[in-house]
């Protein structure tokens, strides 16, 4: 029987008598509680559960307004909710402007009940439980045009959005270090997020970087753009310039002549504009160098090869994300690892020096990073069910997956199942470890044939031992040779 360790219900951190007085008066602010050494993502001034997620306490907004889909417990699962049709015809602020009256007050509720959930969150019943995602998890999954349409909920991105919130939250954080594996939904997570935050930021920009700069512009002109284009018009600011941009997304008021006739305009007819910006570069370790960034996305950062490295470029990033001591940015940074030759090593340091449980006087991880690693186990396409659940165990009769198709295998069993085939190709074992990792060390499993000392025979007793542990007895004694 599988036992996960990702993440944790932590009872009586609080006692419960001052979380209830402090709800009653909406006294818990959003931000890090130096009092009680928590992160609240809560937006409401009330708290409710707190998680333990790779030893950062993050509390959570108190379970209100739960939404059902279904009073049969078997059938309550999260579906994207119904977009009015009228409403999905207009397609423009423009549009909206010259509809009657009696039409918008139809929708004012609709869309201002959209922009609380964008705000605070969302909760509803998964199979029976009251379940909280996050505004940008929202976000995600009901207004994301991704690659098959809407993304599917995944327990695993829930418990990433909620990490994620509380490094945007903590003033102690500069983001995120995301260690994942393939396949895992994060290009499209941070290109919705980049969207998201930047069509209600003003005066911000927004930068975009990977592992190369063509994978750079593929994100943005195959994530970024699409998403926004894809936002209904009450999400979607004036933007400027082409509506397909190659390199800059502007939400700006677009420019246009002066002319004795606009300079007659009254206040009525000035439009507004965010004056925020999205956009990508080129990678190199001086990338971003100089400029304020509101969120930078670091795509694939585990892949940068010499002479890109992104030590050195994270050196140079870190100061476009503050001003003076105060962070005003975030990073969001996820990959999987390359070999320790191929960027995964400079990858590796970041990552260990971003660690929670190590912090300087001034309460910061060395790298100013949270680190995160979810096991592959927890994101695996086709071990899914149909509640965004992971199917850790082989069940006693299939199980209906997220996709439709059944699962009759755990995907446990799957994976050691890979592993054993792979038993006489090192290489091809270790590769497939860095990208199916279950645990921190198989991420960052180097190439055999990199290393001076005889790495197959190591990683053999490695795995051996590995599978052993839970078969046998520890002995202790002393060696006699």
């Amino acid at each position: 029987m599988y036992e996960q360790s990702l993440y944790s219900v932590v009872e009586d951190h609080i006692k419960p008598k001052v979380i209830k007085r402090l709800n009653r008066l909406n006294k818990w602010e959003y931000g890090y509680n130096k009092e009680h050494d928590i992160v609240v993502i809560s937006k409401t001034g009330k708290i409710g559960e707190i998680y333990n997620i790779q030893n950062l306490l993050v509390a959570l907004p108190l379970a209100e307004d739960v939404y059902k889909c279904s009073d049969k417990k078997e059938e309550q699962r999260w579906s994207v909710l119904d977009y009015p049709k009228e409403l999905n015809k207009v397609k423009n602020v423009y549009e909206w402007n010259e509809k009657p009256l009696s039409f918008k007050e139809k929708y004012y509720d609709y869309i201002n009940k959209e922009f609380v959930r964008r705000e605070e969150g969302f909760w509803y019943y998964n199979k029976g439980i009251p379940t909280y995602i996050t505004g940008s998890h929202y976000m995600y999954l009901q207004w994301t045009k991704i690659d098959v349409g809407h993304a599917d909920f995944r327990e695993s991105n829930r418990l990433f959005y909620i990490f994620w919130e509380a490094c945007k939250s903590d003033s102690r954080s500069y983001g995120m270090c995301y260690l994942k594996n393939r396949r895992s939904g994060f290009s499209f997570m941070a290109s919705s997020d980049t969207v998201n935050q930047a069509t209600i930021s003003r005066d911000s920009r927004f930068g975009i970087l990977s592992k190369s700069g063509a994978d750079a512009k593929k994100m943005f002109t195959d994530k970024v753009v699409p998403i926004s284009i894809n936002y209904p018009f009450f999400f979607k600011p004036i933007q400027d310039g082409m509506e397909r941009p190659k390199t800059e997304l502007s939400y700006k008021v677009p420019s246009k002549r002066l002319t004795r006739n606009s300079i007659k305009e009254t206040d009525q007819d000035i439009q507004e504009g965010l004056d925020t910006t999205i956009d990508w570069k080129n990678t190199g370790d001086n990338s971003y160098d100089g400029e304020k960034l509101k969120l930078l996305v670091h795509d694939e950062s585990g892949k940068w090869e010499r002479p890109d490295n992104i030590l050195n470029n994270w050196r140079v990033t870190k100061t476009t994300l503050r001003l003076g001591r105060r962070i005003v940015g975030k990073c969001m940074m996820g990959s999987t690892s390359n070999a320790l030759d191929k960027g995964g090593e400079n990858f590796k340091k970041l990552y260990d020096a971003s660690d929670v449980n190590k912090r300087n006087r001034n309460g910061q991880t060395s790298s100013g990073l949270y680190s995160l690693f979810v096991p592959m186990e927890w994101n695996y396409e086709g071990y899914i069910d149909s509640y965004g659940l992971p199917v850790f165990d082989t069940p006693k009769k299939p199980i209906k997956g997220i996709d439709g198709d059944e699962i009759d295998i755990g995907v446990i069993s799957h994976w050691e199942n890979e592993v054993e085939g792979l038993k006489d190709d090192q290489d091809g074992l270790n590769e497939y470890y860095r990208q199916f990792p279950r645990t921190e060390k198989h991420a960052f499993r180097d190439e055999a044939k990199e290393s001076l000392f005889n790495l197959t025979r190591i990683y053999q007793q490695i795995d051996y031992n590995e599978g052993i542990n839970n078969r046998a007895n520890v002995v202790q004694g002393s060696f006699v040779w």
